[in-house]
């Protein structure tokens, strides 16, 4: 049991802005370095990615910030080992960066530009999907072998820490009226002080949460306003399966969360996922993918009907980010 709660420097972090201490731990399909480091001392041990989405830029920004800071934060070197992968898809970072690499003032703050983002963004369909990527065994390591180069160098990196403590995968959502959390099934009952205090720093930089009942699809169990249980692979096969798509349901892997958690222990694994753009949840639409009236609100928003929707200032989706990390270390800290 540690001594003391965690508090991260959250404001230190974002403002961070020296090249991070990243090594090569792989390379691509198209050749390009995967970049990762392991950084400090302590006995818990904490293994956090971002980019699996390749359309999701804000965590592996937010990464980024975070090894710089780590490295000069004898604190936080003596407490935990880090075992950080900022972006595991440097292709796709590559392909998004038509839109990605483009922001506009808001206030003191950036935020993306959305019809940039309608024009240039693309994502990884089943099979390519690098969250459900990771291997399924030996034969998925090996040269040759099913899995993605990428998911297969990131698994190999995140073996040599294991067992851990915490895994974060850090993810974005592109319309949503406020950030949602994904966490641990396994955690759902040691959580209640973490949830109470993410909402309260949500509300305190003036958003609601994305509270939304998805009724255990792919995973997803809503546990209360703005939490629901991270996805898992066996449900994503099984929603498929059940909706005779026998072919897309067999190109899902295992998880990031699910392959941490194979590594052995009883890692708090968790999601984040900010709204890139901020929309209004009109009456009758339940959030939800599949909801008749979100599809058609989606379409309005690709016709360049885009009335109420505005950008989440990039630094307020860090801060979140970095409190469900400080909070996950906070909980586990507790045990």
């Amino acid at each position: 049991m540690l001594s003391s709660p965690v508090s991260l420097p959250i404001e230190d972090i974002l403002a961070s802005e020296a090249p991070p201490p990243l090594r090569s731990i792989g390379r691509s399909r198209e050749g390009r370095e995967i970049l990762g480091t392991v950084l400090g001392s302590g006995s818990l041990h904490v293994s956090l990615i971002g980019g699996c989405h390749s359309d999701e830029p804000v965590g592996p920004a937010m990464l980024r910030r975070l090894v710089s800071h780590l490295a000069e934060d004898v604190s936080l070197l003596a407490r935990y080992t880090w075992y950080v992968v900022p972006h595991v898809n440097p292709d796709g970072e590559a392909r998004n960066a038509a839109w990605s690499d483009h922001t506009l003032p808001e206030g003191e703050d950036r935020v993306f530009d959305l019809p940039l983002y309608l024009r240039h963004a693309m994502r990884e369909k089943p099979g390519d999907d690098m969250e459900f990527g990771f291997p399924r065994g030996p034969d998925d390591l090996s040269e040759g072998g099913g899995a993605r180069p990428e998911n297969r160098a990131v698994a190999g990196f995140l073996a040599g820490g294991a067992p851990f403590a915490v895994h974060g995968s850090f993810h974005s959502i592109a319309f949503a009226p406020g950030p949602w959390f994904l966490i641990e099934p396994a955690w759902v009952d040691r959580t209640g002080d973490m949830r109470r205090r993410l909402r309260e720093r949500v509300r305190s930089l003036g958003y609601g949460l994305f509270d939304v009942d998805r009724g255990g699809e792919k995973g997803f169990r809503r546990i209360d306003e703005g939490f629901s249980t991270r996805p898992d692979s066996r449900s994503m096969i099984a929603w498929f399966e059940e909706r005779g798509d026998p072919e897309t349901a067999a190109k899902f892997r295992p998880s990031s969360m699910e392959y941490v958690r194979s590594l052995g222990g009883d890692p708090f694994t968790f999601v984040s996922e900010m709204p890139l753009f901020l929309r209004p949840l009109p009456e009758g639409d339940t959030g939800r993918p599949d909801d008749p009236v979100f599809r058609a609100w989606l379409e309005r928003v690709g016709f360049g009907q885009t009335a109420g929707v505005r950008g989440m200032p990039l630094r307020d989706q860090m801060r979140l980010q970095l409190a469900f990390l400080e909070e996950a270390l906070r909980t586990v800290g507790k045990g």
